[in-house]
């Protein structure tokens, strides 16, 4: 049987409002983050970009990185995507629309694993990549 479930990948910023019962998401995209009818994943390319944020001070959470990483994964049943080398040799087929090494590559997970952004940044679009706001 083939499942109907649909597989989305949090961007960073998605993460970090999802992780915030206080966020206001459209209901849309409230409802594809709780329903268990589908799967989302967050980027290890995106964990390592909060831990970057945090060391600069540029990012500050109410709780530790591990921590808050592990509530995403237990409330929200997010599973961990880890950074394949197809993900890295995929950058090479991508134009250079967007110079954010961290967004680059989750473009190119997204695009080799055959999954749907959940994010806000409208430069996603510039690719061949499904985004959903």
């Amino acid at each position: 049987m083939i499942s109907s479930k649909k597989r989305f990948l949090l961007d960073t910023q998605a993460f970090l409002l999802a992780a915030d019962p206080t966020a206001h998401f459209s209901s849309k995209i409230r409802a594809l983050l709780l329903s268990t009818e589908n799967f989302l994943y967050l980027s290890l390319v995106s964990v390592w970009e909060m831990q970057i944020k945090i060391g600069l001070k540029k990012l500050s959470l109410p709780v530790g990185l591990p921590e808050a990483i592990q509530a995403g994964v237990s409330q929200l049943g997010i599973e961990l995507l880890p950074l394949q080398v197809e993900h890295i040799y995929q950058l090479s087929d991508l134009p250079l629309h967007h110079r954010d090494p961290f967004d680059r590559l989750l473009i190119a997970q997204a695009l080799c694993e055959k999954l749907t952004i959940i994010g806000g940044d409208s430069a996603f679009d510039k690719y061949k990549v499904d985004r959903i706001w």
